[in-house]
């Protein structure tokens, strides 16, 4: 709930996409290429459900988009427009889209994370930004001069947005890179 108490000042307590004030949550919304800083929007359950989902099944309640893709806030547009991205089969969604402004460096990011990169770990469980892991082998650390043990839980896990095999966690008050092969959901 810290998370989100910095972006009710911004959302007024409703979800940025349907307005919704019931059940919110702070989601993290992949940076831009190369840029290590996370947005945050505030989205309702239902919304974020959508979100997460490969194809969204609520369509009648996603057409909530045709108000939020005018929101002045970038990470809320690039919200939109990955989600009507996922809709292109309907043509209400694609008219949408194609009214869409966004700046040309927003829309790069929206476009940046249409790249769906799926992040699993040993088990083939499917991994999600700020998920727990456990470390099920020895690693050592490169360039920090420690070995990371068996058994380390790692909390709030960042993806990598462009690679797969790689997940970012603090170990030990550092930030390290580590492989998705290394490591079990918990």
């Amino acid at each position: 709930m810290a998370l989100l108490s910095a972006l009710q000042e911004r959302c007024e307590s409703k979800c940025e996409l349907c307005n919704q004030s019931e059940q919110l949550e702070a989601l993290a919304v992949f940076p831009k290429s190369g840029d290590k800083t996370e947005e945050q929007v505030a989205v309702c359950a239902v919304c974020k459900s959508e979100i997460e989902a490969e194809q969204p099944t609520n369509i009648s309640h996603l057409r909530c988009l045709t108000e939020s893709i005018w929101s002045p806030v970038p990470a809320v547009q690039v919200v939109s427009y990955r989600l009507l991205s996922k809709l292109s089969s309907e043509a209400w969604a694609e008219d949408l889209k194609s009214q869409m402004y966004m700046e040309e460096t927003t829309k790069e990011w929206a476009e940046y994370g249409e790249t769906t990169v799926i992040h699993k770990d040993s088990n083939g469980n499917t991994l999600q930004n700020g998920d727990s892991v456990v470390l099920i082998q020895d690693l050592n650390v490169k360039g920090a001069g420690f070995t990371a043990k068996r058994g380390t839980a790692v909390r709030r896990i960042r993806l990598v947005p462009d690679n797969a095999e790689h997940i970012e966690g603090k170990v030990d008050g550092q930030q390290i890179v580590i492989l998705t092969q290394y490591v079990k959901k918990s």
